[in-house]
């Protein structure tokens, strides 16, 4: 399987994961694939292959500066790797924002835009999400995770 073919199945995975969870969290199924976490580990299986496959590639470039960082993405492989990286993370928050929001009594309708948001732009959903989730429960504490 190429590089494309592997980027396009994390792509629908991860879509497929966010538009159950969104559209129908209660749904047995959704239960079992996204909130019992098989899609993120499926992509975090992904994401393990794709860093022990590649690992050897991480030589040119880093974190250390923009420039390196810039050199280490020049590299097809790695972009998917990041990418599977985002992936995985961000479904993983949108499932924990879920979760935590029937925990708490959020309506799923005040849920939606931080869903969304940590779907488009995963740290500003979670901004979003724990800013709400603080208002409602009137605690602004670590203790609150």
């Amino acid at each position: 399987m190429n590089i494309d073919q592997l980027f396009s199945i994390a792509n629908s995975t991860a879509m497929l994961g966010w538009i159950l969870l969104i559209v129908v969290p209660r749904w047995q199924c959704t239960r079992m694939i996204v909130q019992g976490a098989i899609i993120p580990i499926l992509l975090s299986g992904l994401y393990l292959y794709l860093m022990v496959t590649h690992f050897a590639e991480m030589g040119e470039g880093g974190f250390g500066s923009l420039d390196e960082l810039e050199i280490l993405f020049s590299n097809k492989n790695l972009i998917l790797l990041g990418w599977v990286h985002y992936l995985a993370f961000d479904l993983w928050v949108g499932t924990w924002e879920y979760n935590d929001a029937m925990k708490h009594g959020i309506h799923r309708l005040i849920l939606l835009p931080c869903q969304l948001l940590t779907f488009f732009a995963g740290p500003i959903g979670l901004f979003l999400y724990i800013t709400i989730r603080n208002i409602k429960t009137q605690k602004f504490d670590h203790e609150n995770f």
